[in-house]
């Protein structure tokens, strides 16, 4: 098997539109929480959202291009920019066939199919959609643009695991390069779900935090008081690269990619298994395809939604898999600042996790005010502020709808 490195790295969230702004966020644990501008949430349960802020995207993106994509695709299209700048990535000076893009999302184009049908009821059912309806929609779209903008012909192709596909993405992704696929794989993922469909559905299912009172602190992983997840958009992009190849061309190396996993609960689908079965076999598998212990994993950057039962299945799994050494780790939810973004949560978590290696210290869980007597308070869930640390390996978590779970490491780099 090829090794495989992370040479780039790109980010449009809540905290920060770029990675270092992204970086500086989740050092300082800014909270990502405002009431809602994409829409009047006034008459929903929920007011509040982490939208992206500060960025218009038409001095981004061509104003005609814009109006022919979604918004997820558009913050791909930004994160992936940003991760190929990054890299140093010269489509001139590549093998292009051996280039490709996986993708992530875990709803794609709603924005767009909400605008349309809307748009269909206001004409009294005259069938007057938008060409580009369907190409602005599908969940693969993302990845074709960031194959097209650059000329990428290797594998190109989307992952839909809830909100484990951007995790979903990097793993394959992982693959493709040390199977000897590909060179370089451009991969993450992007969401845009912050709309009155998105928030009705959620609220409907009484996934969301209603605490529109004290919406900046409204996301409290871990928390006693917690009572769901705060909705979130953005993208994040990573670029992996075959090992030999980043050295001929001299790239900067983040971090090595050592390992991944991916298991079901085979249980609910919306609830996680009460006693983490698939999160405690997913964390193993990655941990034994890394070939590490539960002594070299220093941090894990949970899933940790906010939810009343996801956090503790999550805790329990934890637990069983690392025994004594779970009181060693560093543990937090970067939920507490970004909310969650759904198919993008575990691009933009991943990018936390290698931020933690390359600058030494692990971001925080903000928002706690109240120890849950259900979870054990002797662990480390690095509560309030970030906390410097040596950190040599570091386990991120996804798992979504459906009992998807997906778990990745990523390593310092040894030559």
């Amino acid at each position: 098997m090829k090794r495989v490195v992370v040479t780039g790295l790109g980010a449009i969230t809540p905290i920060g539109n770029t990675a270092q702004a992204f970086l500086e966020g989740l050092q300082n644990g800014v909270s990502g929480a405002n009431l809602i501008t994409h829409f009047d949430a006034s008459q929903f349960r929920t007011h509040f959202a982490c939208e992206i802020k500060d960025m218009d995207l038409e001095q981004v993106i061509d104003r005609r291009e814009l109006r022919r994509i979604d918004t997820f695709s558009a913050y791909g299209l930004i994160s992936a920019d940003e991760a190929v700048t990054d890299a140093g990535l010269d489509p001139e000076k590549l093998d292009l066939d051996r280039v490709g893009v996986i993708w992530g999302s875990g709803i794609g184009g709603l924005t767009s199919l909400e605008a349309e049908i809307a748009e269909y009821v206001k004409g009294n059912g005259a069938p007057r959609y938008n060409p580009f309806l369907i190409p602005k929609m599908i969940v693969d779209i993302a990845a074709g643009l960031i194959s097209i903008k650059y000329g990428f012909r290797g594998a190109n192709f989307a992952t839909v695991s809830a909100c484990a596909s951007s995790s979903h993405a990097i793993a394959t992704a992982f693959d493709y390069v040390r199977l000897g696929r590909n060179d370089v794989v451009v991969t993450g993922g992007s969401e845009a779900a912050v709309s009155e469909t998105g928030v009705g559905g959620f609220n409907a299912m009484k996934a969301l935090s209603t605490r529109n009172d004290d919406f900046k602190t409204a996301s409290r992983p871990f928390d006693r008081d917690r009572d769901g997840f705060v909705l979130g958009e953005g993208g994040g992009a990573l670029i992996l690269e075959e090992l030999e190849h980043a050295k001929k061309r001299g790239a900067k190396i983040y971090a090595e990619v050592a390992g991944g996993g991916a298991t079901a609960d085979a249980y609910h689908i919306t609830a996680p298994h009460p006693e983490g079965f698939g999160a405690r076999n997913v964390m193993r598998i990655a941990m034994k395809e890394a070939g590490l212990t539960t002594a070299d994993i220093d941090y894990i950057n949970v899933h940790g939604t906010s939810t009343p039962l996801g956090d503790i299945a999550e805790v329990k799994a934890i637990q069983q898999v690392f025994g004594e050494d779970a009181y060693r780790l560093n543990i937090s939810s970067t939920k507490s600042m970004t909310g969650h973004l759904l198919g993008a949560a575990g691009a933009i978590e991943a990018i936390a996790g290698i931020m933690a290696i390359v600058h030494g210290f692990v971001p925080p869980t903000i928002n706690h005010f109240t120890d849950d007597p259900d979870l054990d308070s002797k662990l480390n869930f690095t509560f309030n502020e970030a906390q410097e640390r040596k950190v040599r390996a570091i386990l991120s978590n996804t798992f979504g709808f459906g009992g998807h779970n997906s778990s990745l490491i990523f390593k310092k780099f040894e030559a």
